[in-house]
């Protein structure tokens, strides 16, 4: 397209021709008005269309937005459920925390308490200590005296019921009682050299050893065995019977006699003589 003059037409002229002219030719020619419109549904959506598609659009906003609104009534109701919670838990929060500062309270008028009676319990205790040690020093005291005593008795009756026995058996039975003494050399009783003593009881040859304390423990016991041995290796004499009196055996040592083959007795009268008897 060339002007009068022989020129050719811009973009721009002819754009503003478009636009100036085209409504124009729309309006006059229907074939124009037909094409255009038949070219521009291939382009774009019709009004109907375009109008479904708007309600389906709205429809789908609607949706949206009462669901929104569901949750956001469903998201509300579980605010005010936590809030309501959360106060109640502040609540009891609260009431835990004047009754901790009731129980802390308590707790130090319980331990103020506690500081004082420990401290009068100490106080206590520091005068008992002062008694019991008194009456230690009396206990001593006391253990040593009857000690004494009682070695003294000890011994004396010992002696006594020897003698008694002696006596008694000499009298009664064709036999003969000895007190045997003899020097361990070599320390086999007592592990050092010492005296050995042993009361002898003796029929036809057969010899009974008893001993009579006035208390025996296993230590004595064992004594008593070794010095047994002692007489049967030196004089080369078994002894038929051992027998032990004592009103007073310690814990074990009348099961240890007893075990070690011999024969314990509480008192004097206890013991069989039978096979002492006058044949």
């Amino acid at each position: 397209m060339q002007k009068k003059n022989g020129k050719p037409y811009t973009k721009e002229e002819v754009r503003q021709i478009i636009i100036t002219e085209l409504p124009k030719l729309i309006k006059r020619d229907i074939k124009l008005r037909e094409f255009i419109s038949r070219l521009f549904e291939e382009k774009f959506a019709d009004k109907k269309k375009t109008e479904d598609r708007f309600e389906q659009l709205l429809k789908e906003i609607q949706q949206q937005r009462l669901e929104s609104e569901k949750k956001w009534e469903e998201n509300n109701k579980r605010w005010e459920e936590n809030n309501r919670r959360w106060e109640e838990n502040n609540k009891r929060w609260e009431e835990n925390n004047i009754r901790w500062e009731e129980n802390n309270k308590r707790w130090e008028e319980q331990k103020k308490l506690w500081d004082e009676q420990n401290k009068k319990w100490w106080e206590n205790q520091k005068k008992i200590g002062a008694i019991l040690e008194e009456i230690k020093l009396l206990h001593r005291k006391h253990d040593t005296s009857i000690g004494a005593l009682g070695a003294r008795w000890g011994f004396r009756a010992e002696s006594s019921f020897r003698d008694a026995i002696k006596g008694i058996l000499e009298e009664s039975f064709p036999v003969q009682v000895q007190r045997y003494k003899a020097k361990d050399e070599e320390g086999i009783v007592f592990g050092k050299p010492d005296q050995i003593e042993l009361d002898l009881i003796i029929k036809n040859g057969e010899v009974i050893v008893a001993e009579i304390k006035s208390s025996i423990s296993k230590g004595d016991v064992a004594t008593f065995l070794r010095k047994i041995d002692f007489y049967e290796q030196k004089e080369g004499i078994s002894v038929k019977r051992k027998i032990m009196i004592s009103p007073m055996f310690d814990y074990g040592a009348r099961e240890f006699a007893l075990s070690s083959g011999i024969e314990a007795y509480g008192y004097p009268e206890e013991v069989d003589f039978k096979d002492l008897q006058k044949d």
